[in-house]
């Protein structure tokens, strides 16, 4: 199987987004969520998303924002793809899908297989889905892990994303338990909450490496 795509989400200094991109990340994630220890204003966000070059996507996160302030910070930021990850509607997503150009990821908590069914209500809405753990005391990033399990002999309806506790020890038998063509780490690759460890972004790049089945 090919190398699936990796999303470093909460990037928040140059120097750990260089150390993504150096390491082979597709996707970064920038966190614009004021609950969040990862949070960035729209200018932190505007010039961290300048410094991504043009082959890795710029993904911004928003959690329950309105209209506005989400057409605001896509204006400011110029990301290639926005994260919702709140209780956002598949009517408002698909609404904004039609008119900003960018593409829409929507983060989905999996508690159980009913939640799985139900996640089929984005479908046509967002461009992804992003299975997560469901959420506590933030939407995301609590370095809580999805049960894999729930996925098993899962057969997609749409474009998918792993997340949910994953870190460099794990990765690896996620993928190979869920068939994931996309993992997204936050928590993960931390040494303390907000604070991303270059060392740890790297070796999680590694372990999705070591998913590649041999040519």
């Amino acid at each position: 199987m090919p190398a699936p795509a990796v999303k470093i989400c909460g990037l928040s200094t140059p120097e750990t987004l260089a150390a993504a991109v150096q390491a082979g990340a597709t996707h970064v994630g920038l966190v614009h969520h004021p609950d969040s220890p990862r949070h960035l204003t729209l200018d932190q966000a505007a010039k961290l998303r300048a410094q991504v070059p043009p082959h890795v996507q710029t993904v911004l996160l928003l959690v329950n924002q309105q209209p506005q302030p989400t057409l605001e910070a896509i204006a400011a930021v110029r990301p290639d793809i926005v994260q919702f990850h709140g209780k956002e509607t598949p009517e408002w997503l698909a609404l904004l899908r039609g008119h900003a150009r960018v593409g829409v990821w929507k983060a989905f908590g999996l508690r159980d297989a009913a939640a799985l069914e139900r996640s089929r209500k984005y479908q046509g809405a967002a461009d992804l889905l992003l299975f997560d753990a469901p959420a506590n005391r933030l939407p995301g990033g609590n370095g809580l892990r999805l049960d894999w399990t729930l996925l098993a002999g899962f057969r997609p309806f749409m474009p998918w994303g792993l997340a949910g506790g994953l870190n460099p020890a794990n990765v690896a038998d996620a993928i190979r338990q869920t068939g994931a063509t996309l993992v997204d780490v936050s928590s993960g690759v931390e040494s303390e909450p907000g604070v991303k460890d270059a060392g740890l972004i790297r070796d999680f790049l590694r372990a999705t490496q070591a998913t590649v089945a041999p040519a």
